[in-house]
């Protein structure tokens, strides 16, 4: 998996990659190549002029500046040269642009990005954003974090780099640790259970007994108890989704009705 980043501020994306599991994806070891390989690309380095100018002010006026489409075209021709021999005859990889417009990222979306062999190219927009004329020409794919705005796009993208690269085979010390994480289809896209490690007590606060117990069929059930429990709590969107996908058991209705977390099942 190939993923190309089309930003101002490579620095501000580079150090996140070299640490932890991110570093594990996208570092060589022991003669294997890395499970993503990651580029950067600048267009002020495509940019012409005496000053290699990238933005401008808006047509119409107001504040901000907006990003040139001239440099950002010819970045990402470079971009699609430097791909063709990982492209092969596939089709182009898609340009993928962090905006307020996109689809939300969800864990649906970041499976669908990480089962994607290809990668991506990924644009990080800064100032006002980029001339509309070069997203309407080049950009295939819009993804947003969420209702709020941001300094630029490469926060946004260390965050999908982050959800893609660790679904990666090989990258997880424990392939299956990820099947229990909060949203997964394994958990029925509910949220996770709380964690405890040791001391058994801890500031006088003890660990549920039942995960000392060594019986793996009722911490299981208690796992997915408290997982019910707490999203009811915090969200009962999710809840509701997992119903009408027929993801609940009978089991799971009668500790709902039990807790009276059935309430957050009811649809508004």
């Amino acid at each position: 998996m190939r993923f190309d980043i089309i930003t101002l501020f490579p620095q501000l994306i580079a150090p996140y990659l070299e640490h932890g599991i991110n570093r594990r994806a996208t570092t060589a070891s022991e003669g294997h190549t890395p499970a993503v390989q990651v580029h950067f690309w600048n267009p002020r380095d495509y940019a012409e002029g005496e000053y290699r100018r990238v933005d401008d002010r808006p047509f119409g006026g107001g504040p901000g500046m907006v990003m040139l489409a001239e440099p950002l075209q010819q970045c990402l021709q470079a971009v699609r040269v430097a791909r063709t021999p990982w492209d092969g005859e596939a089709s182009p990889a898609p340009l993928v642009y962090f905006s307020p417009f996109g689809q939300t990222l969800s864990h649906p979306l970041v499976q669908q990005w990480a089962d994607r062999a290809q990668g991506a190219i990924l644009l990080c927009g800064r100032y006002e954003g980029v001339d509309q004329r070069f997203i309407d020409r080049h950009v295939d794919v819009q993804i947003s974090l969420g209702d709020f705005v941001l300094s630029g796009g490469e926060v946004a993208a260390a965050a999908f780099l982050d959800a893609v690269l660790r679904l990666q085979p090989g990258v997880l010390n424990d392939a299956q640790s990820h099947q229990q994480d909060s949203f997964n289809p394994a958990l029925s896209g509910l949220l996770d259970c709380p964690q405890y490690t040791r001391p058994v007590c801890w500031d006088g606060m003890d660990v549920p007994a039942v995960l000392l117990s060594g019986n793996h069929a009722h911490i299981a059930r208690w796992r997915r108890q408290q997982s019910l429990e707490w999203t009811a709590t915090a969200r009962p969107d999710l809840l509701q989704q997992a119903d009408a996908a027929g993801l609940l058991d009978k089991a799971d209705r009668q500790h709902l009705a039990q807790t009276g977390g059935v309430s957050a099942l009811k649809r508004p």
